[in-house]
């Protein structure tokens, strides 16, 4: 065998492998874009059922008008904070709009005629329904994440990473202790 050939079939082998890695990471960089669209739906849908449950208390308890602004604050700063597509923004946001939803519902809580109505117990199991699916989001997304980062930081596919302009993804995490556990709507 002439060493022209050696030469072209180590270039073909070459070049297939860097196809081989380059659509290996597309796919983790486009799974990993599909579960961020996920939680952003959730978002979305619980962002929709936050002023309806305002709404609700705020019938049985209008003197509390200091919780129902904060939670309306909360609920803008994470809808613009997740416009922004930042999982560690997003994170941040979710910390604050998930400690003025546990304040709403100890103020629920006094209430035992709002806790009794049919709306606010539809509201409730919506909203829980909705934190369940959010925390499947939010697993799928990170386990996504965390195969493209791997895929990228390890060799020898980090040199077709790099070549291709590669970026590691932010994992979405709630920073705080408290935060870490889902609202609860128990009554």
């Amino acid at each position: 065998m002439n060493p022209f050939r050696i030469i072209l079939i180590i270039v073909a082998i070459i070049v297939l492998w860097v196809i081989f890695v380059y659509n290996r990471l597309v796919l983790l960089l486009n799974r990993a874009k599909e579960a961020w669209a996920d939680i952003d739906v959730q978002l979305k849908r619980r962002y929709n059922l936050i002023p309806n449950l305002v709404e609700t208390v705020k019938g049985y308890a209008a003197h509390e008008k200091t919780v129902f602004e904060n939670v309306t604050k909360a609920r803008t700063a994470a809808m613009t904070a997740e416009q922004s597509g930042d999982p560690k923004e997003v994170g941040k946001a979710e910390n604050l709009l998930a400690g003025t939803l546990k304040t709403l519902f100890a103020v629920a809580e006094n209430y035992p005629q709002l806790r009794a109505a049919e709306n606010f117990l539809e509201l409730q199991k919506e909203l829980s329904d909705t934190e369940n699916k959010i925390q499947a989001a939010r697993r799928f997304y990170n386990g996504n994440v965390r195969d493209l980062n791997i895929k990228i930081e390890s060799f020898p596919a980090n040199i077709v990473a790099n070549l291709f302009r590669f970026k590691k993804m932010d994992f979405f995490e709630i920073e705080e202790t408290a935060g870490r556990e889902p609202v609860k709507v128990q009554f």
